[in-house]
C-alpha cells in the first residue's frame, strides 16, 4: 500500500491506495507545531477505523509547500512506517518538461496537479486548484508544464475582511440565494463568492484565449463543486486529483 500526503497551508490531505486504487483518504489540520510522533500517531489511528492495515504500507510520497514540517514528516514516516518517504520536486521524474523561469519555485502541489491533470485529461488543459490560494496550472498538448497563476484563496478574503473591518462579521462561504443581498451576511457571501468566480472565469477566459478552445479545464479542492457550479469555464470536478497525481508519480519512479 502506498500513502501519499499532499501538505498545504491549511491542510493535510492522505490517501492510501492500494495499487491504483485509492482506498480511503483523510484531511487534517496542517499543525506547524505537530511533532513526529503525533503525526505517526494520529496516522496510525486512521487505519483500523477504514479497515486497513498498516503493515502493508510500503512507501510513502510527499508533496509539500510548507518546509518547517518536511523534517517532521520524514522522520515519521521512518520511524512509524519504516520507509523513506519521497518528497516530489523539480527535479523528480514527472514526465513533464517544466518551462518554468526557475523550475525550483514551483510549488510541488501544482507540479502534481499538472501531472494528474495531463495524464487522465491529456493536453492542452489548466487546472484549478482551490486551496488556500487558488492556483491555475497550464500544460500544453506537448506535456510541457508552462506556468499559470496564483490567486487569494477565498478563506484569506474572509480573514482579511473580518480582520480590517470593525462592524463586517465573518461568515461561512458558500453559495448566496440571490446576487442582491438584503442583509450584510448575504451580502458578504455574493460578494466573495460571485467575485471569486469573477476572478476565476476572468483568469481562464485569458488563459483559454492563449491555448486554445480544445484546453481543457478541471477543478479541484475542497470548494471546487461550489466554484464549479457557478463558473463558465470549468467543465470537469476531480476531487481526486491531486492524490492520484501523487500515484502516477510515485508509479512512474518506481
Amino acid at each position: 500500500m502506498l500513502l501519499a500526503l499532499d501538505a498545504g497551508n491549511s491542510n493535510i490531505t492522505i490517501g492510501a491506495f492500494d495499487g491504483r486504487k485509492l482506498a480511503s483518504q483523510w484531511r487534517l489540520r496542517t499543525v506547524h507545531e505537530q511533532t513526529a510522533d503525533e503525526w505517526g500517531i494520529l496516522l496510525h489511528n486512521l487505519f483500523e477505523p477504514a479497515g486497513l492495515d498498516i503493515a502493508t504500507v510500503e512507501g510513502m510520497i510527499i508533496s509539500s509547500v510548507v518546509p518547517p514540517i518536511d523534517s517532521t514528516l520524514a522522520f515519521m514516516a521512518q520511524r512509524y512506517f519504516h520507509t523513506q518517504p519521497m518528497f516530489v520536486g523539480a527535479r523528480t521524474d514527472l514526465g513533464l518538461t517544466i518551462r518554468y523561469d526557475k523550475p525550483y519555485e514551483v510549488g510541488a502541489d501544482r507540479l502534481v496537479n499538472g501531472v494528474a491533470g495531463f495524464n487522465k485529461y491529456g493536453g492542452p488543459c489548466v487546472v484549478v486548484d482551490l486551496g488556500t490560494t487558488i492556483n491555475f496550472d497550464v500544460i500544453s498538448k506537448d506535456a510541457e508544464y508552462l506556468g499559470g497563476a496564483i490567486a487569494v484563496g477565498p478563506g484569506i478574503s474572509l480573514q482579511a475582511l473580518f480582520s480590517r473591518t470593525a462592524r463586517l462579521p465573518l461568515v461561512d462561504f458558500r453559495q448566496p440565494k440571490d446576487v442582491v443581498g438584503t442583509n450584510t451576511v448575504a451580502s458578504i457571501q455574493s460578494g466573495l463568492y460571485y467575485g471569486t468566480i469573477g476572478m476565476i472565469d476572468g483568469i481562464l477566459e485569458r488563459v483559454l484565449e492563449k491555448m486554445g478552445p480544445e484546453t481543457k479545464t478541471i477543478a479541484t479542492g475542497g470548494q471546487a463543486h461550489l466554484i464549479a457550479a457557478g463558473s463558465r469555464f470549468i467543465k470537469t470536478v476531480d476531487e481526486h486529483l491531486t492524490l492520484e497525481g501523487l500515484q502516477m508519480i510515485w508509479e512512474r519512479n518506481h
